[in-house]
């Protein structure tokens, strides 16, 4: 019986009486598969369960429950493949060999979507395990075991690039597919000089993807899409096209996107000519360059002009969309202007569909607002933009139209209030601000940028520099045309409008598009949320509320994932956070550890003074609160930064430094700098604890004061560092700050304390009779009791003799 018992409890037998279960047709019972399958899932996670279900031909057993066409089987097979695959290189290897990668890109193209999505975690997981093998120099057995992985990584991209265009694969499959290829393909970082894989995939694939980003629904022949696989096809466009580093990569890019385009263009009658088009609009959202040499092909914008005109539904929706997108270069909107204005305003005004007036109504107000912010540049009549921008709220808040035609709505507010009376009346209305908030939080991704636009132009935070009034004067004479601001872009009229989108419920609602997975979430479109996070913060009192609402935890991943301009925006943000909160409240657990890396990016010398100083002031109440975040400070390598401002000449700069270097003293590694004879640190201290500035005094003194107690070393050397040491003792002694005489009393006493010769020094001098005074001083007792507590001291010296009257 314990034999038994040994046998049926040892992991071998385990695997082999799980995959009986599951693979048994006789077996009914649902319950017990369903165990079966998830004690297979959490053996597959541990080291050791992984490699004996592998040795036990794991592989093999799991294809067959791949085979069996049953979703509860196939995705135990999946998820236990993941926990084979993860980390493992050679074990990816073999299973890839074993099962083969047009398996699993078939699993990945099925219609059943929990199966789709669990086989493109399992790629994903691959991809990584075959890539961490290329990146690392293996030697010896390892490498005998495992052979060059970068055929593996080409064969299943290939497959990929193929399910793109197969017409029997599922519309989920297929955008799982793009979400791989973006997040596999392209480099990680600029820093990675091999860009092969990107090149091979546009030489292989480029046509393949332009097939999704083509395709028009309800079209004969089209491939069957999601409301999200043309915009992924744009997003992988987009990255393919910035992974690439030079013009003759780019050119032969062109060059691909062209001959695509003709080949739909010259032959396909009216249904190439649609796939034509849409192609051009898919470029215009991602690679918005090829798309603009795609628009300068002869007789596509011609076409398009002509479609929208067009009594099909259908062949409106695709000609009006690439008329929008094309209205983004300044000197298209004008060709737009003359030819397309007067027929946008036909289609908007007579035609029976919401779903094309709404998309003319937005190629309106992207021409209407072709000056941006300039009060002076007014692109239609006085009030026509505010008759826009009334019908786009009214459309939003219309629940009757479906998410997608409404998300048309939002791209249009997004041009329109580039106008300050637009924002105006937009902020008062308070229900089309929900509606926007609703949709940014539903499942359609193309409307993030133009949600985050529209928010960026509400509350202001876009980048404007003043213009300098010489450079005005200079135009004006010379009779060149000035920007001038609106009335309600003033400082006060923005701060109103923040408490409304406030009150609104606008952090939830960027907290919920920051946290959403979605490929429509670039690095541009971060950046945006960033600027409304700062802008949202201006204010202190704002800032709990931020913070309670989830803008805390939602700037961390801006502020390290992104554009620099973004990054650096919402670390700014998170600084003003905690300069003004408590920051044990503000970034509860461990997550205030991950608060101090973007802190840290603020003190680079490229960063503004007013960036420098938040900073510095943040870190200062980081380091305030436990040696683990200031040992955390100092892994970031900030002290030396920190150490630079302290000689800024800006006096707030240098005060900030100072206070930071007070708290970061706490730290044995920052007192040890201190102790080193070579460095002039503890004199800058004590020339600035006599300084003019209280504040700089205070934490410079407070800084000798801490050193002095736990390093008797440093109070012999004070009097080396500056001839001036004892005035500066004196006069802080003498202050009227209660805080500075106590900081000053304690140095004293630990001078009077460490050293015989230095305490001689100072009873030699005036500093006697301030002691005296001061220890008899009965209003503060700190003081007086470290003046006694030196007297004391110098006495049992022999320096001064007690006083027989007094005690």
């Amino acid at each position: 019986m314990h034999e038994k018992m040994k046998t049926m409890s040892c992991t071998d037998s385990k695997v082999e009486q799980m995959f009986q279960i599951l693979l048994d047709p006789q077996e009914k019972d649902a319950d017990k598969k369903q165990k079966a399958a998830q004690n297979l899932i959490v053996l597959a996670r541990e080291e050791a369960g992984a490699e004996k279900i592998f040795q036990s031909d794991g592989a093999q057993l799991l294809m067959q429950l791949l085979d069996t066409a049953q979703p509860d089987l196939m995705l135990a097979a999946l998820r236990t493949l993941v926990g084979l695959c993860s980390g493992h290189r050679s074990r990816t290897a073999a299973i890839l060999a074993k099962v083969g990668a047009p398996c699993l890109a078939a699993v990945l193209g099925v219609e059943h979507e929990q199966v789709s999505l669990a086989a493109c975690n399992l790629l994903h997981v691959m991809f990584e395990s075959l890539k961490e093998g290329l990146q690392k120099d293996f030697r010896g057995k390892e490498d005998a075991v495992v052979l060059d992985s970068s055929k593996d990584l080409r064969l299943l991209i290939k497959h990929l690039l193929e399910l793109l265009a197969l017409e029997g694969a599922s519309a989920h499959g297929r955008d799982n597919a793009l979400n791989l290829l973006i997040k596999v393909v392209p480099r990680k970082s600029p820093k990675e000089t091999d860009n092969s894989l990107s090149l091979w995939v546009i030489d292989q694939g480029l046509k393949k993807i332009l097939e999704v980003g083509s395709s028009v629904s309800g079209t004969p022949g089209s491939l069957p899409v999601t409301k999200n696989s043309r915009m992924n096809a744009s997003v992988l466009l987009s990255k393919l096209y910035d992974d690439l580093k030079y013009d003759a990569e780019r050119e032969n890019f062109h060059h691909l996107c062209e001959d695509y385009v003709r080949s739909w263009f010259e032959g396909h009658e009216l249904a190439g000519k649609l796939r034509a088009i849409q192609t051009a609009s898919c470029l215009l959202q991602g690679p918005a360059e090829a798309g603009n040499r795609v628009l300068e092909l002869s007789g596509i914008m011609e076409s398009v002009l002509s479609l929208c005109a067009s009594v099909s539904e259908g062949h409106q929706l695709v000609a009006v969309e690439a008329l929008i997108h094309a209205a983004d270069k300044a000197k298209r909107a004008s060709f737009i202007t003359t030819n397309g204005v007067n027929l946008l305003k036909e289609i908007y005004k007579h035609s029976e569909r919401d779903s094309i007036r709404i998309r003319a109504l937005v190629g309106l107000c992207k021409l209407g607002s072709a000056g941006g912010t300039d009060f002076s540049m007014k692109q239609f009549a006085e009030g026509s933009t505010m008759k826009l921008a009334k019908q786009c709220r009214k459309w939003l808040c219309n629940e009757t139209i479906d998410a997608g035609t409404r998300r048309w709505a939002v791209e249009g507010l997004a041009y329109l209030t580039f106008d300050a009376d637009v924002k105006e009346e937009f902020v008062e209305d308070k229900a089309a601000m929900q509606a926007m908030f609703q949709l940014a939080r539903s499942e359609d991704s193309s409307v993030l940028y133009a949600v985050a636009s529209t928010l960026v132009n509400c509350t202001n935070s876009y980048d404007h520099e003043e213009p300098d009034p010489q450079m005005v004067e200079l135009a004006k004479y010379a009779k060149q045309h000035i920007p001038e601001q609106h009335p309600k872009d003033k400082p006060g009229f923005v701060k109103r409008r923040v408490q409304k989108l406030l009150g609104a419920g606008v952090v939830s609602a960027l907290s919920c598009m920051v946290k959403s997975e979605n490929l429509a979430l670039t690095n541009s479109c971060r950046e945006l949320i960033s600027r409304v996070f700062l802008a949202l913060v201006a204010e202190a009192e704002d800032r709990g509320g931020v913070v309670a609402q989830g803008g805390g935890k939602a700037l961390i991943p801006l502020s390290l994932e992104g554009t620099e301009v973004g990054q650096t925006k919402a670390a700014q943000a998170l600084a003003k956070i905690t300069i003004t909160s408590n920051p044990e409240m503000a970034f509860p657990g461990e997550r205030i550890y991950e608060v101090v890396r973007p802190l840290v990016s603020l003190l680079h010398l490229q960063r503004t003074g007013l960036e420098n100083f938040e900073g510095l002031m943040a870190l200062t109440n980081l380091a305030g609160i436990s040696e683990r975040l200031r040992q955390k400070i100092l892994k970031e390598k900030a002290v030396p930064m920190i150490e630079g401002y302290m000689f800024e000449e800006h006096e707030l700069i240098r005060l900030a430094a100072t206070e930071c270097m007070c708290n970061m003293a706490m730290s044995k590694e920052v007192q040890e700098l201190f102790l080193a004879e070579s460095s002039d640190r503890l004199k800058l201290m004590v020339l600035y604890s006599g300084e003019e500035d209280e504040r700089l005094r205070r934490a410079a003194s407070g800084t000798l004061a801490m050193l002095t107690s736990l390093h008797p070393p440093i109070c012999k050397r004070i009097p080396q560092v500056t001839v001036h040491w004892l005035e500066i003792l004196q006069a802080l002694l003498l202050s009227p700050s209660t805080e500075l005489q106590q900081r000053g009393a304690v140095v004293v006493m630990n001078m009077v304390v460490a050293d015989r010769e230095v305490a001689e020094q100072l009873m030699a001098s005036e500093m006697l009779e301030i002691l005296l005074v001061l220890a008899k001083d009965q209003d503060k007792p700190r003081v007086a009791q470290a003046a006694q507590e030196s007297l004391a001291q110098a006495v049992s010296y022999g320096l001064i003799k007690p006083n027989p009257d007094q005690e």
